[in-house]
C-alpha cells in the first residue's frame, strides 16, 4: 500500500515527534511529564488520532486511526522517546479500544472523544494498586466507589492507584473500583477534580524516567452518576479490542525503541574512527555483522507486528488475537537484543549520558513488564495452532 499510513495521520505522527524531541530530555531529568511537555503533547493532535471522524450519527472529527497504523505510528513515537510516547500510547489504546469495543456509554465515549480532538485531551486507565498488583491477574480493588447519600445522583470516590503513566498530563482516568455489593465498576474523573491528588513515586526509576508514572489518590471524590460504568455494562468476557489495542501500543512503542537503538549504532559505526584502526568501526565484520542481526530481528517484529494488526482488522475476534500476543513478545524481545548488541559493539562509551544508548538499553528492559508475558505470548499462540485440527498450516 503506497499510500499507508494516511498522509493525515503521517503529519500529527511527525508533530507528536517533535514534541517528545523536544521535551523528552528536561522529563528524563524531572522523572516526570513536564507542564511544558504536556502542552506540547496535546498540542501536537495525536489525541484525536483513534477517534473516529464519526460516531452513532454524532460528528467527531477524529482521523480513525486503524490497529494497523497505530503500531506504525507507535514505533515512530518509540523511536523519538520511549518515556513520553507511553504516555500518549495509553490515550490511543484507551480510546481506539473504547470505540471498537462500545465499552462505554455513548455520552462518555462522544465527551471523550470531543475534547481529545477538540484539545488534545489525555486519558490513561488505572487498575493498579499497591496490593493488587498487576489488573491483568484479576483480584477486586480496593479503591471504593459508594453512594452519595440517597437519591443523590452521585458517588464518591476513595482509593490509591499505582504505575499511572503521564498523570500529571492526564486530563481524565478510567479508574476501576469496588462497588457496595462487591463488584468492579468503571468510572470517569478528571484529574483536576477535588479530592485528587498526585504524589511523585517514579523518582529513581530504571526505565522511562520521563513517563512520570506516579501514585494518583482519590479522597471522596464527587463523581456524577453518568461517569460511573456499571458492572452490567461491561462485557464479558472481554471484548477482543481491549488486548488488540493495549498489545499494538506496547508492541509498536518497544519496537521503536530498537529502531532508535540500531540507528545510533549506524550512526556511531560510521563516524566513530578509534586511533588503533584508523578507519570507522563500520570496516569491521564484527560490527556489519551485530547491525545485520539487529536489523533482521527488527525487520521480522515489524513485518509480524503489521501483518497480526492486519489480520485483527480482517477479523476483529478472538481468534485474531494469539498472533498479536506473539507480535507483543516478538517486538519487545527484539527491542531488548537490540539495545543489548548495540552497547556491546560501542563499549564503555554506551553507559555514558552522552549517548543514547544508556536510556535505550533501560527503556527496552520495561516491555518485558507489561503483560503477556512471552511465556503467555506464545502459549497463546501454540494453543491456538495446536487446536486447529485438521487445518493446513498457512504462511501469512
Amino acid at each position: 500500500m503506497t499510500n499507508w499510513p494516511r498522509p493525515e495521520i503521517r503529519a500529527v505522527t511527525a508533530r507528536a515527534v517533535l514534541a517528545i524531541q523536544s521535551h523528552l530530555a528536561e522529563c528524563e531529568a524531572a522523572q516526570d511529564v513536564t507542564p511544558a511537555a504536556a502542552r506540547a503533547l496535546k498540542a501536537s493532535g495525536y489525541a484525536a488520532l483513534s477517534v473516529p471522524a464519526a460516531f452513532d450519527g454524532h460528528e467527531l472529527g477524529g482521523l480513525s486511526m486503524t490497529l494497523s497504523e497505530f503500531g506504525w505510528v507507535q514505533e515512530q513515537l518509540g523511536a523519538a522517546g520511549a518515556s513520553l510516547a507511553l504516555v500518549l500510547a495509553m490515550t490511543g489504546q484507551v480510546l481506539g479500544s473504547a470505540f471498537a469495543a462500545r465499552s462505554l456509554p455513548l455520552e462518555l465515549l462522544t465527551l471523550l472523544g470531543r475534547a481529545a480532538v477538540q484539545r488534545g485531551a489525555l486519558v490513561n486507565a488505572l487498575a493498579s494498586e499497591p496490593a493488587l498488583g498487576s489488573p491483568s491477574r484479576g483480584g477486586l480493588p480496593q479503591t471504593a466507589l459508594q453512594p452519595q447519600g440517597e437519591e443523590s445522583g452521585h458517588y464518591l470516590l476513595s482509593g490509591h492507584k499505582t504505575w499511572a503513566t503521564g498523570a500529571r498530563a492526564l486530563d481524565f482516568a478510567l479508574v476501576t473500583a469496588r462497588t457496595p455489593d462487591e463488584q468492579i465498576a468503571r468510572v470517569l474523573v478528571e484529574l483536576t477534580a477535588p479530592g485528587v491528588r498526585i504524589e511523585s513515586t517514579w523518582g529513581g526509576a530504571l526505565s522511562l524516567r520521563g513517563s512520570g508514572s506516579q501514585d494518583v489518590y482519590f479522597s471522596g471524590v464527587v463523581v456524577p452518576v453518568g461517569n460511573v460504568i456499571a458492572p452490567q455494562f461491561q462485557r464479558q468476557p472481554q471484548h477482543p479490542a481491549h488486548p488488540a489495542w493495549f498489545w499494538t501500543a506496547l508492541a509498536g512503542t518497544y519496537l521503536g525503541v530498537g529502531t532508535a537503538a540500531l540507528a545510533a549504532l549506524l550512526d556511531y559505526a560510521r563516524t566513530r574512527v578509534p586511533t588503533a584502526l584508523g578507519q570507522p568501526l563500520a570496516s569491521l565484520p564484527r560490527v556489519r555483522e551485530a547491525v545485520g542481526r539487529i536489523g533482521t530481528d527488527l525487520t521480522a517484529a515489524r513485518a509480524l507486528l503489521r501483518v497480526a494488526a492486519q489480520g485483527f482488522e480482517a477479523d476483529p475476534s478472538a481468534e485474531s488475537l494469539p498472533l498479536l500476543a506473539a507480535a507483543k513478545a516478538l517486538c519487545t524481545n527484539a527491542a531488548v537484543s537490540a539495545t543489548d548488541a548495540a552497547a556491546r559493539v560501542v563499549g564503555g562509551a554506551a553507559l555514558s549520558p552522552d549517548l543514547p544508548f544508556e536510556r535505550l538499553l533501560r527503556d527496552a528492559r520495561a516491555g518485558l513488564t507489561h503483560p503477556p508475558t512471552d511465556a503467555e505470548a506464545f502459549e497463546r499462540l501454540g494453543g491456538a495452532l495446536l487446536e486447529e485440527v485438521g487445518k493446513e498450516t498457512q504462511v501469512p
